[in-house]
């Protein structure tokens, strides 16, 4: 698998979070907010791949970028930032050893994270 980081997802992010389109909820609050698969679905049904890959801070360049599987670390809910998502992310991406997109996350992390105390 050839993950790397997924530049235009994440410069969606800070600019959404630039923008106030974030919520900051609780590092455990993702499954709750994540989206549905219906909903994933739905926003690919009328937006398109191109538009649902700018919700993720990652790639896989071995999976068709026309497949959920080519997209990976969401962070949003197709509206807004969640420091729920993007601290999952940031996680997860460590464990794997995806540096880059661990650095991006962690730096979505501090912009939040900057706002809570603000």
């Amino acid at each position: 698998m050839a993950v790397k980081l997924n530049e235009r997802g994440y410069q969606h992010a800070r600019k959404l979070v630039e923008d106030g389109q974030y919520v900051l909820d609780d590092r455990d609050e993702w499954s709750e907010h994540q989206p549905s698969t219906r909903q994933e679905n739905e926003s690919i049904e009328q937006h398109g791949y191109g538009e649902y890959g700018r919700w993720h801070l990652g790639v896989d360049d071995e999976e068709p970028d026309d497949t959920k599987a080519h997209y990976k670390f969401p962070y949003g809910d197709f509206v807004r930032v969640h420091r729920c998502g993007v601290l999952s992310a940031e996680v997860r991406a460590a464990q794997r050893k995806y540096f880059k997109i661990e650095t991006a996350a962690a730096h979505l992390h501090g912009m939040l994270d900057a706002l809570r105390v603000g």
